[in-house]
Parts: C-alpha cells; structure tokens; sequence
C-alpha cells in the first residue's frame, strides 16, 4: 500500500483544500458557501436549470442542493420559471442573483488568474486533461463493477 500522503484520495483533496482557500474567503465575505456559488454560477450562463441538471453540472448530492435551492431561493437568488410541464421545476437567477453573481465573479477570476500564473498555463491545462481522464477512467471502472 502507498504511503497515506502519496495516496490518490488524499491527495486530491488537499489540493482541492488549498485551491479553494482563497475562493472561501471572497465568498464568505458576500455570505456565500461554495456550494452556493457553484449554483449561482452555472445559472449565470442564463439558462434556467432543473434540480437534476444542477445535481449533476454542479457535482452536489440532491438533498445537499434541495437545501442549498431552499436557501437561495429565501434570500432572493434564485427563483422558480414556470414550465410548460408542470412536473418540472427550473430556478433560474433573479436580479439580486446576478448582482451576487458580478460581485464574485471578478474576484474569482483573479484568483484563477494568479493560481495560474504561479502554477503554468500549460501546467495547469496538463493538469485539468489528465483529472478528466482519470474520471472518464474511473467511471469506465465503475460501470463495470
């Protein structure tokens, strides 16, 4: 067995600790959880989105996001469009969500920017390709199991 700090598991998550560090601190400042800021993120794009759509775009269990729904829908963030069918529900981004959305959103790029910078472009494209390709590779290995 490797050594607990070569191992994959833990690995991964101390870089996601460290790399979400200074992303936590701009989003605590405008009450935000990273949770939240995934959602407000993906519905920025503009598309109003399905509870199962944002499970899956924005990697969260479907109690955590019923919660995280609930939440930014009480605050004014997010509200619910009416569909033609009735037995689907999508939210979308009020006016008070895009204002959240503009506040973080240049902090966040800074913050990918000097991330960036300090690890390489072509580092970090390096990097991001070869975690796509260990998930398409562990998902190959889970559909089997």
């Amino acid at each position: 067995m490797k050594a607990y700090d070569r191992a994959l598991p833990i690995a991964l998550l101390r870089a996601r600790d460290a790399t979400l560090a200074p992303f936590r601190r701009e989003l605590d400042a405008i009450g935000l959880t990273v949770q939240q800021w995934r959602v407000i993120r993906v519905l920025a794009e503009g598309n109003p989105r399905t509870a199962g759509e944002l499970s899956e775009l924005c990697v969260l269990m479907p109690p955590s996001l019923s919660r995280i729904l609930k939440t930014l829908t009480s605050a004014g963030l997010i509200a619910r469009v009416e569909d033609e069918d009735a037995r689907r529900r999508r939210v979308e981004l009020t006016a008070a969500g895009f204002e959240k959305y503009s506040e973080m959103a240049g902090k966040s790029a800074e913050i990918y920017a000097r991330l960036e910078a300090a690890f390489g472009t072509g580092r970090m494209e390096q990097l991001l390709d070869l975690l796509t390709s260990l998930r398409d590779v562990a998902d190959a290995l889970n559909a089997r199991d």
